[in-house]
C-alpha cells in the first residue's frame, strides 16, 4: 500500500479558483455524511471532524485550539489529517495539517464570495491579522487582483505586520470608517463578542464571517444578519452549532428560514446575489466535508 505524504511543498502546485471549482463539484456529489465531535478546556478546543462522500471517500481531522499559544509564539491551531480511499478504505494519504487548513479555510469564503460579492468590488477590508487573515489575502487577491486591500486588527503592531507582507496593502485605524468604504469584509478573529456592526453597513456590501467556531463566539451583532440575506456553506455544521446563528436563533432575531441557502443548494441558484444593492452575509462553518473536498483536490493536484 502507497500512502502520500503531502506537505507544504504541495502549495506550488495548487491554485485558489481551481480548488473553488473543486469544492463546487464535491457538491454535485451524494450529500456528505458528517461527524463532529468538541471537547473544551476552558479557552481551548480539541476538535475532531469525519467526513464521508460517496466517490471522493473518507478524511478524519483533528484540530487543537489553543489561543494562549499565540503568547509563546506558536500557532493556536494545531492537529493532523488523513484521507481514506473511497473504493477499500485504506489510508490514501496523509496532508499536512497548516497546509490543508489553510487552503479548506480561504477557498471556503473565496467559493461563497464568487457567488455572492459584487465583480467589480474594488475595497477589501480583512479584520484581523493572524494566520488565516494572510491566506484570504492571497485567496481575494486571485479573485479581485485589482482590488485594493486593507487590514484592522486589535493591535495595530500586528496589522502592520500583516501589511508589510503584502505591498500596497492599508493598514486601518478607524474600524467603523473601513467597513463602510469596504466592498467586502472578510472577518477572521477570535472574538467572542460581535466586532462588526450591522448599522456600519451599507447596500450592496459581502459580509464574510469566518472567526467562530464554538456556541459562545460570534463576529457579527444582530443588526448585521437582520439587514443582510444570509447564506452558510452547510446548514448541518453552522446553525446549530456555532453562536454567530446559534445565539440569534435563540434569541429569535431571526429563524432558520432566514439561512436562504447552503453550497448544496448552488446547482438550484439559490446561493446567489439577486441585486447589486443587497448586503450578503456568508458564515464560514468549515466542516469536515470542505477538508474532504480540500484534501482530494491537493492530492489529485499533487498526484
Amino acid at each position: 500500500m502507497s500512502v502520500a505524504i503531502i506537505g507544504p511543498e504541495a502549495e506550488a502546485r495548487l491554485d485558489w479558483l481551481g480548488l473553488c471549482d473543486a469544492i463546487a463539484a464535491g457538491h454535485t456529489r451524494p450529500r456528505a455524511e458528517i461527524a463532529d465531535s468538541f471537547l473544551y478546556r476552558g479557552a481551548d478546543t480539541l476538535l475532531s471532524r469525519a467526513a464521508w462522500i460517496d466517490g471522493l471517500g473518507q478524511l478524519v481531522k483533528t484540530a487543537t485550539i489553543f489561543p494562549g499559544n499565540a503568547a509563546l509564539g506558536k500557532p493556536a491551531v494545531n492537529g493532523s489529517a488523513a484521507l481514506y480511499s473511497d473504493t477499500d478504505g485504506t489510508l490514501a494519504a496523509i496532508v499536512d495539517f497548516h497546509l490543508l487548513t489553510k487552503w479548506k479555510t480561504a477557498g471556503d469564503s473565496l467559493c461563497a464570495a464568487r457567488m455572492l460579492a459584487r465583480k467589480n468590488s474594488e475595497t477589501i477590508l480583512i479584520v484581523g491579522a493572524g494566520t488565516v487573515a494572510a491566506s484570504l489575502r492571497e485567496a481575494y487577491g486571485a479573485l479581485f487582483p485589482a482590488a485594493r486591500f486593507a487590514v484592522w486588527n486589535r493591535s495595530r503592531e500586528g496589522a502592520e505586520r500583516l501589511a508589510a507582507r503584502f505591498p500596497g496593502m492599508d493598514v486601518a485605524d478607524d474600524l467603523e470608517g473601513a467597513v463602510r468604504s469596504a466592498d467586502i469584509i472578510t472577518c477572521a478573529t477570535m472574538a467572542t463578542d460581535p466586532v462588526i456592526k450591522g448599522a456600519w453597513l451599507r447596500p450592496g456590501q459581502h459580509l464574510d464571517l469566518i472567526g467562530a467556531y464554538r456556541p459562545d463566539m460570534r463576529e457579527a451583532d444582530d443588526a448585521a444578519l437582520t439587514r443582510a440575506r444570509i447564506f452558510v456553506d452547510s446548514r448541518a455544521t453552522t446553525i446549530g452549532h456555532i453562536g454567530e446563528l446559534k445565539i440569534p436563533l435563540a434569541h429569535r432575531v431571526i429563524a432558520e428560514g432566514d439561512v436562504l441557502a447552503d453550497y448544496y443548494d448552488l446547482e438550484s441558484g439559490t446561493f446567489a446575489r439577486q441585486s447589486e444593492d443587497e448586503i450578503t452575509l456568508f458564515k464560514n462553518g468549515g466542516g469536515a466535508h470542505l477538508d474532504l473536498m480540500t484534501a482530494r483536490y491537493i492530492l489529485d493536484r499533487v498526484g
